[in-house]
């Protein structure tokens, strides 16, 4: 999605010149165009993420709309006390931008993943995470994001490749109708559920995915499902602690919807030790693969 990202950028230079855009020394071969546009206010800050936080703050204060890049976990991790204290605590629009999230980088291993980011930026107070699925979301995106008056962060990854007509960027989206269960994800992980070693099962799973959180309702026609169906399976490339599944936990609850069953499908860490690509790292969590079907099986066998 980091092509879509640049060209959305590049789009709405064209349509406001408040934007700067701070990069963390990362974007070559992507932001080129990019930052013969925006001149001056194309700011390469460095490995100086701390700095490019507070910098973006001092920016956002003065009544520009600052956008800051870099890998998911230097956007969101090294700098976390900058996001919270600069540009959070007092409310500021500063756009964080992560690139690889979840297992993204593969085989440069865990300190360049960022399986903790959702969580860790959906705590902060008046933070709004918004994770395409497709890369036709990017542009929706950003725009949405360079109209929100408050911080937002923006996690990318390798968009899914979905069969058939996909509905609009929105907080919820229904992808396919499904026989038995729900089964809700968070972002091109649900690509999976699509692959040839599941597609036998398909017919069995109505899809929804989440486009942005914090989630404050669950949709009417959600709940309904939930309720016939009885049995719900999340999904997401993200730890599950404060992840998707924890978030929709409590909304099952205090809506009155709490299915009879819930899993939730999340990233299990490196329970081999190893590194290897995004696609391995996602089957070693039963997201993917074989793995993944087998463990869809096993539940609908349940």
């Amino acid at each position: 999605m980091r092509a879509e990202f640049a060209r959305a950028m590049r789009s709405l230079f064209e349509a406001r010149r408040d934007l700067v855009f701070i990069t963390m020394d990362l974007g070559y071969l992507a932001f080129e165009a990019l930052a013969a546009e925006y001149g001056e206010r194309f700011v390469n800050a460095g490995v100086a993420e701390q700095n490019a936080i507070s910098v973006a703050a001092g920016l956002a204060r003065a009544g520009q709309l600052p956008w800051v890049y870099s890998m998911a976990a230097f956007t969101v991790l090294r700098p976390y006390a900058q996001i919270r204290d600069n540009v959070c605590l007092h409310e500021l629009p500063v756009k964080l931008v992560g690139n690889g999230g979840g297992y993204g980088y593969g085989i440069m291993g865990a300190t360049h993943h960022a399986l903790e980011d959702v969580g860790a930026m959906r705590v902060l107070p008046g933070m709004k995470v918004f994770v395409p699925l497709v890369a036709t979301d990017v542009d929706e995106v950003v725009r949405s994001m360079a109209a929100d008056p408050g911080p937002n962060y923006l996690r990318l990854n390798a968009p899914a490749k979905l069969p058939g007509a996909i509905p609009a960027f929105a907080p919820w989206r229904r992808l396919k109708p499904g026989r038995s269960s729900v089964v809700i994800g968070m972002g091109p992980v649900l690509q999976g559920l699509y692959e040839s070693e599941t597609a036998h099962l398909l017919d069995e799973f109505e899809i929804w995915c989440v486009g942005t959180l914090p989630i404050e309702k669950l949709p009417d026609e959600l709940v309904r499902s939930i309720k016939a169906k009885r049995r719900v399976i999340t999904i997401e490339e993200h730890y599950r602690a404060c992840g998707l599944g924890e978030a929709l936990s409590y909304l099952f609850l205090t809506s009155g919807a709490a299915p009879e069953s819930l899993t939730c499908l999340h990233a299990a860490g490196y329970p081999s030790g190893r590194y290897g690509s995004q696609g391995w790292h996602q089957e070693e969590s039963a997201l993917r693969g074989r793995s993944l079907a087998s463990r869809l099986e096993e539940l609908l066998r349940g």
